[in-house]
C-alpha cells in the first residue's frame, strides 16, 4: 500500500524584486493569488495534509485563506529553503511521501506532479528537471558518467563547467518523509549565501546509496517561478493563452486569443462567439451561441442562449435570459434578473430588478429595485427614484405598460398593467392599469416676448 501523500508549499519569501508591500504569494495571477493556484494544484491530488511555510507578510497571508484546510508553520527567519522545509517536517507523519512545492511558482500542473510522485513510488528521491537554452540562476542537475543525479550545484556556486550545464533544478520534489528529515537534520550553511540549501540533500542521499529519479514537466511554463512584476505579467499572458488554447479546444470562437482575460471560472456551450478584449471574472456561463461582442467585463453572470452582448458593456452578479440583447454601454449590476427576450440598450443601468420577457429599455434608464413586467416599454431618460436618503424602495411596473420618455418613477410606487405615462411625468402615486397617467404643467406661449439683450460696455 503506497505511503498516504503530505504536501508542503514553501511560501515565505519576501519578494524583494516585486517593489511592493504585498506578500508575493499575494500578488494576483489571473484574479486570484499566486499561492491560490498553488493550493488548487495541491488540493487536486488529495493529500493527507498540505502544509504551507509562510513568513514575509505573515498573519496576511494566513487571513486570504480562511476557509482553506491548510496545516500554516511560521519561518521566523528565511535562512534559505532548506530551513523553511525543515519547519514543516515536524507536523509531517511517518511514514508519508512528502511533495514539495512552492508558493510563487504558480502554472505547475497536476498531471505533472503526479508523474513525480510515482518517480519516487519505491522509495526514491524523485527530483523534476528540465533543460533550459539559458539556465540562468538555476542549480545544475550534476551527473556521473553513467548518468545518475550525484549533486546539484547553485549558480552561485558553480564552476565555470558546473554552470554551463543546461539541465536544471527546478526545485520541485518528492522523497519518504523518514529518510527527507534525516537529511534536513544533516544540513549546514557553508555556502556563498549562508542559507541552507534544500538541493543539499541530493548528495547526502547519494550518499546513502538512495536513487535519484528525475522527471520534466510537459511546458517548461510549468517550473516559471515570479520575482518580479515583469515575470508576473510574462506568467498572466502564458497562463490567459493557456485558458484561450482550452476554450478554443472546445468550439468556441475567439477572434484574437491574445486579447481576452479569464479570471475565474468560464464555461461555454456549443457555438460561443466572443470578440477582442473581454475580460471575464469570477464564475461566468455562456449558453449556446451566445455572441459576447469588444471590450466587455463580464464577472459572476449566467448568459442565456443566443444571447448577444454588444460592444462596451458592464455585467456583475446578474441572470440573463435567452435571446436578449444587451448594450451597447450598458450596465447590468448585481442581483439583476433577465426574462428572455429582454433589450436593455445603449447608456441604462439596471440594478437589483426582475425584468419581465420582452421588456424593452433602449435608452439613457436607469432601472433599481424594481420588477417589469412582460413586454413593458420603457421610453429614454425613464429613472425609478428608489433611494430616498436613508432607504431603498421599490418600483412595480406592470405586463405591457408603456412609460413615456423622461419619466421619474417615484418609489414606492406600482404602475398598473398596460397602463400609459405620459412622456415628462413624475410619477409618486400609483398609476392604474390600462389608463393614461400624466403629470405635466399646461404649456403656455407668450406672444410678443422679447429675448434679452446684452448691454454693451462701449
Amino acid at each position: 500500500m503506497p505511503a498516504p501523500l503530505e504536501i508542503v508549499i514553501l511560501a515565505a519569501g519576501q519578494g524583494k524584486r516585486m517593489a511592493s508591500d504585498i506578500p508575493k504569494v499575494l500578488h494576483d495571477l489571473a484574479g486570484k493569488p499566486l499561492l491560490a493556484h498553488v493550493l488548487d494544484t495541491a488540493q487536486a491530488l488529495k493529500p493527507e495534509a498540505i502544509h504551507v511555510v509562510y513568513g514575509h507578510g505573515g498573519e496576511r497571508v494566513r487571513d486570504a485563506f480562511p476557509e482553506t484546510p491548510v496545516k500554516w508553520v511560521r519561518q521566523e527567519e528565511q535562512n534559505g529553503t532548506g530551513h523553511a522545509l525543515a519547519q514543516a517536517m515536524p507536523a509531517v507523519a511517518d511514514p508519508a511521501t512528502v511533495l514539495v512545492l512552492f508558493g510563487d511558482v504558480p502554472l505547475i500542473r497536476p498531471q505533472t506532479l503526479k508523474v513525480l510522485l510515482a518517480a519516487s513510488a519505491s522509495g526514491n528521491l524523485a527530483l523534476l528537471t528540465a533543460e533550459l537554452a539559458d539556465p540562468g540562476g538555476y542549480g545544475r542537475i550534476l551527473r556521473n558518467p553513467a548518468g545518475k543525479v550525484v549533486r546539484i550545484a547553485e549558480s552561485r556556486d558553480a564552476t565555470p563547467a558546473e554552470a554551463a550545464v543546461r539541465e536544471i533544478n527546478t526545485g520541485f520534489m518528492a522523497a519518504p518523509s523518514a529518510r527527507l528529515k534525516k537529511w534536513l537534520s544533516g544540513l549546514n550553511n557553508r555556502n556563498a549565501q549562508g542559507e541552507y540549501y534544500l538541493t543539499d540533500i541530493i548528495g547526502l542521499a547519494v550518499a546513502e546509496g538512495v536513487s535519484i529519479a528525475t522527471c520534466t514537466p510537459a511546458d517548461i511554463s510549468e517550473i516559471l517561478g515570479v520575482n518580479s512584476k515583469q515575470e508576473l505579467a510574462q506568467l498572466e499572458r502564458i497562463h490567459q493563452r493557456q485558458q484561450a488554447e482550452k476554450l478554443m479546444q472546445q468550439g468556441v470562437t475567439l477572434r484574437d486569443p491574445a486579447r481576452l482575460d479569464v479570471r475565474g471560472e468560464l464555461r461555454c456551450g456549443r457555438d460561443v462567439v466572443i470578440d477582442v478584449n473581454v475580460i471575464f471574472e469570477g464564475k461566468v456561463t455562456l449558453g449556446d451561441r451566445v455572441h459576447i461582442g469588444p471590450n466587455n467585463f463580464i464577472r459572476d453572470c449566467t448568459i442565456g442562449t443566443d444571447t448577444a452582448i454588444l460592444p462596451n458593456c458592464v455585467l456583475e452578479g446578474a441572470d440573463i435570459g435567452t435571446s436578449c440583447r444587451i448594450g451597447p454601454f450598458s450596465r447590468i449590476r448585481p442581483e439583476t434578473k433577465l426574462a428572455a427576450q429582454v433589450h436593455v440598450g445603449n447608456f441604462v443601468e439596471v440594478k437589483k430588478s426582475e425584468i419581465g420577457e420582452g421588456a424593452k429599455m433602449n435608452h439613457l434608464t436607469y432601472i433599481g429595485d424594481s420588477t417589469v413586467g412582460c413586454d413593458a416599454n420603457i421610453g429614454a431618460g425613464t429613472i425609478t427614484c428608489n433611494y430616498d436618503g436613508v432607504n431603498k424602495h421599490r418600483t412595480v411596473i406592470g405586463d405591457h405598460a408603456f412609460i413615456g420618455s423622461n419619466t421619474a418613477l417615484v418609489a414606492p410606487v406600482t404602475v398598473g398593467a398596460g397602463a400609459v405615462i405620459g412622456a415628462g411625468s413624475v410619477i409618486s402615486r400609483d398609476a392604474p392599469g390600462g389608463a393614461l397617467t400624466l403629470t405635466r404643467a399646461e404649456q403656455v406661449t407668450r406672444l410678443g416676448w422679447k429675448r434679452p439683450v446684452k448691454k454693451s460696455n462701449k
